[in-house]
C-alpha cells in the first residue's frame, strides 16, 4: 500500500514514459469504499488475450472479433492506495465548454426508425443504438480527469486506462459483465433509464419494464445453456438503483459453477448482453455493425480483473480458530462493461451514448434519453 499522491504520481510517471497501466476503483454500495488500484507494465510490448486463461487486467472490444488487450500481472507492478476524496474544487483550467455534436440529432432520430421498422418487421425484438459526441479541450489532462470522476461517481467502477496501441480511456461504469469468486459467478441485468429527480422511488414506464426483462431472461437462457444446474440459478430484483444523476431497473442473478466451465465459454454466452447490444444476439449485433457507421471500438465491451489471486482472511467461526494466522488465496475475476466512458484523442474527449429500442421506443425520447446519460461524462469536463 501506499499513500494517494505517491500512486498519482506514478500515473502521472507512466503517461510521460509512453508505458501501458490501468488504475481504477472497483464498485461498491458503499460510497468510497474501495481502495485505488493499479497495474503499471513495465515495458511497451503489446499483450493480447488468447484463451481467457491469462491472468492481468482486460480491456475488450464491443465486436469480440477484434482483439482484446492485456496489462499481465506478471509483466506489471501492481499498487495500491487508500482512496481519499478530492476537494471539488480542485484547480481546473484546462476544460473549454464547448461542445460539438458528432452525430446530429437527425441521424440518430433516423436510426432510431430504422431500427423500429425492424422490430415492427420481425427481424428485432430490441436493439441498443448508439452514438458519438466531441467535446473540444484545451491541453487535456487524463490525471485529473480522472481523479474528477473518482470524487464525482463514488459508487461506480471507475477507471484510467492507457496503452500506446490503444489511447487513453476513462469512464464511470454502473454495470457488472461478471464477477466469479469461489465457484460463484455473479451478473447483473441493467435496463432502463429516467433521470434522477430528487428521489429514487419512481415509477417505471412499460417500456423500461419489458426492456429489463428481456435482459434478465436473455442473460439467464445464455447461462442455463452452459450445461449448468438451471435449478441453481437465483435471481433478485428487479430494483431501482442511482448512477450519478440517472436512476436504472436492476436484476442481480448468480449461479454456482464448476471447473469443467471454461471462463471463455461464460464470456461468450454473455457478452454482449441485450442490455449494450439487443435480440436476438446475432441479428441485433450485425445490426448495429451496419447501421451506426461509427466504429464503437471499447465502448460498450468490457474491462476488469483476469484471474487475479488475492488472500482471503479465513471464517472466524469457533471450527476455523486455530487456523486464524493463515490467509487463504483464491483466484476471482471481476468484469465491468465499459459504459459512461470517453476516449481523450489530442485535443477533444469522444463521449459514447446509447439507449434501448423496443417496440415502445419513441425516437424522440431516445434522443433526450442519450442527452442525459451524455450529462454523466460532460460533468467532469465543464466545471
Amino acid at each position: 500500500m501506499i499513500d494517494l499522491t505517491n500512486f498519482y504520481l506514478r500515473i502521472q510517471e507512466q503517461l510521460d514514459l509512453d508505458l501501458p497501466f490501468v488504475a481504477y476503483r472497483k464498485a461498491s454500495n458503499t460510497p468510497n469504499q474501495e481502495n485505488l488500484r493499479g497495474f503499471f507494465q513495465k515495458d511497451d510490448q503489446t499483450h493480447l488475450i488468447h484463451d481467457f486463461e491469462e491472468s492481468g487486467f482486460v480491456f475488450a472490444p464491443f465486436d469480440n472479433e477484434q482483439d482484446s488487450f492485456l496489462i499481465p500481472s506478471d509483466e506489471s507492478e501492481f499498487l495500491e492506495a487508500d482512496f481519499q476524496v478530492d476537494d471539488d474544487n480542485m484547480s481546473d483550467n484546462s476544460i473549454s465548454i464547448e461542445i460539438e455534436s458528432e452525430a446530429g440529432k437527425q441521424n440518430h432520430l433516423d436510426l432510431v426508425q430504422q431500427a423500429l421498422d425492424a422490430i415492427k418487421n420481425g427481424d428485432l425484438k430490441k436493439v441498443v443504438l448508439s452514438r458519438k459526441e466531441s467535446v473540444k479541450l484545451e491541453a487535456p489532462n487524463a490525471l485529473l480527469l480522472f481523479r474528477k470522476m473518482l470524487s464525482k461517481y463514488p459508487t461506480a467502477f471507475v477507471y484510467l486506462w492507457y496503452h500506446p496501441k490503444v489511447g487513453i480511456w476513462l469512464g464511470a461504469t454502473p454495470e457488472t459483465l461478471l464477477q466469479i469468486k469461489r465457484n460463484r459467478l455473479k451478473t447483473m441485468a441493467l435496463a432502463g433509464t429516467q433521470k434522477l429527480e430528487n428521489t429514487t422511488d419512481v415509477e417505471w414506464g412499460l417500456k423500461e419494464i419489458e426492456e429489463q426483462e428481456f435482459v434478465t431472461n436473455s442473460i439467464i437462457e445464455n447461462i442455463g445453456d452452459l450445461d449448468l444446474d438451471k435449478n441453481d440459478i437465483l435471481k433478485s430484483g428487479p430494483y431501482t438503483v442511482q448512477a450519478g444523476k440517472l436512476l436504472h431497473l436492476r436484476t442481480d442473478i448468480s449461479v454456482k459453477i464448476d471447473d469443467k466451465v471454461k471462463l471463455e465459454h461464460l464470456i461468450q454466452a454473455i457478452h454482449p448482453t441485450p442490455a449494450i447490444c439487443g435480440l436476438p444476439k446475432k441479428e441485433a449485433k450485425d445490426f448495429i455493425l451496419k447501421n451506426e457507421k461509427y466504429n464503437r471500438e471499447f465502448y460498450t465491451g468490457f474491462l476488469g480483473e483476469l484471474n487475479i489471486k488475492e488472500k482471503v482472511q479465513r471464517s472466524s467461526n469457533r471450527r476455523n480458530r486455530e487456523n486464524q494466522a493463515y490467509l487463504s488465496v483464491v483466484k476471482q475475476t471481476s468484469l465491468f462493461v465499459n459504459l459512461r466512458c470517453l476516449k481523450l484523442d489530442e485535443d477533444e474527449a469522444i463521449l459514447y451514448i446509447g439507449g434501448g429500442i423496443t417496440k415502445d421506443s419513441d425516437p424522440e425520447q431516445e434522443w433526450i434519453e442519450t442527452m442525459n446519460k451524455a450529462q454523466t461524462m460532460k460533468a467532469v469536463l465543464v466545471k
